[in-house]
């Protein structure tokens, strides 16, 4: 008796709707950027003058203001392509 070898169906991959999107516009990189800058630029600026700028009224969410603005940058880079 000889055993036939099968090899493995092919299989076929068919690509998701993402693989063919289109790339960003022009102005998404500059803006993902830009808001990662000035995060932490806002961060920097209240550190350096030890509170009295960018907001003094709003004291220690200095910090948490700079670091959502920075993390809305880094989310952007998520759908970076």
């Amino acid at each position: 008796m000889a055993r036939e070898k099968t090899r493995p169906a092919q299989q076929v991959v068919q690509k998701s709707s993402d693989d063919h999107a289109a790339p960003n516009p022009v102005w998404f990189k500059p803006v993902m950027f830009g808001f990662m800058l000035v995060g932490l630029a806002w961060i920097i600026v209240f550190y350096v003058s030890q509170g009295t700028l960018p907001i003094p009224d709003l004291q220690s969410w200095n910090i948490l203001i700079g670091f959502g603005i920075a993390f809305v940058g880094f989310l952007m880079t998520t759908r970076w392509r």
